[in-house]
């Protein structure tokens, strides 16, 4: 039997670029346009409003003024973000160990709840500010009353989404569980850890941010180097574009470090298929 030509299937030809890389790259400028229009647009609209006012430097410094300087003082800002950069790594390291030993100690030992639960919300309710003069006196100037800080700001939102996240079980499955003799400790690490994952890095995302505002609070208060000490140093000497410039920088460290955030969830995804990363980030 002869088929016509037209009847023929043709490999579908591949275009290039449509490789699942092309549009991955695709998906994710569609995802970013906006956001970066309006960030430029924003951008564009502070400096034609400087400009058309007749706002001055000392005042409100132009984006292009502080973009300028950060590239001047880009040795000394680098080094800046660089000792914020350990200080809120560190400090959401010790966050993340105290948030998720704290929470799986509350929700294993009923009673620890009852007694740690009231001490977890003062500690959040705490005004953060106060506080830092207190570390700084009891631990000095060094490393320590920062990281301090750091955790008492940052360790809140990691063990109450943990929590919720271990008490979020499908009691059907539980019943299973203890119908087939599981014990209290096997429930806890085969079922109520891993479906507490999607809590957790809630929290974690929340955390990190608090992080970077935990590091800077902490550096206004004593520091002899870091982002927050910068801003603080420039104020004092009345240096608006510095001031503008290093905190374009806290901003971007904060965005890197929860976007960060964000992309370990998705590859721990793959790994961990309990956790359920929104691809729409």
């Amino acid at each position: 039997m002869v088929l016509a030509q037209d009847d023929v299937k043709k490999p579908a030809g591949r275009r290039p670029g449509g490789g699942p890389g092309g549009g991955a790259v695709r998906a994710w400028i569609r995802r970013a346009w906006p956001s970066l229009a309006v960030f430029v647009a924003a951008f564009l609209l502070w400096e034609l409003a400087v400009e058309v006012f007749g706002i001055s430097s000392f005042e409100l410094a132009k984006p292009s003024e502080f973009l300028a300087e950060m590239w001047r003082s880009r040795d000394m800002l680098g080094d800046a973000a660089w000792v914020t950069t350990q200080e809120i790594l560190y400090g959401f390291l010790l966050s993340f160990a105290i948030g998720v030993l704290l929470a799986v100690l509350i929700v294993r030992f009923g009673w620890l709840e009852r007694a740690l639960y009231p001490l977890i919300v003062l500690f959040q309710v705490v005004p953060k500010v106060a506080l830092a003069p207190i570390f700084i006196l009891w631990f000095g100037y060094g490393l320590a009353p920062k990281l301090l800080l750091i955790v008492v700001i940052t360790f809140f939102p990691i063990t109450l989404n943990t929590i919720v996240g271990l008490k979020a079980i499908d009691q059907d499955l539980l019943l299973l569980m203890r119908s087939v003799g599981s014990s209290r400790n096997q429930i806890l690490t085969r079922i109520q850890i891993p479906t507490s994952l999607p809590y957790l890095f809630a929290g974690m995302r929340i955390a990190i941010t608090l992080a970077v505002i935990g590091a800077v609070v902490a550096e206004f208060s004593g520091a002899q180097n870091g982002l927050g000490y910068l801003i603080q140093f420039a104020s004092t000497q009345l240096d608006t574009p510095l001031m503008f410039a290093a905190l374009t920088l806290v901003s971007l460290l904060g965005l890197i470090l929860y976007y960060g955030m964000s992309l370990l969830e998705f590859l721990l995804r793959k790994r961990f298929p309990h956790i359920t990363a929104d691809t729409t980030r």
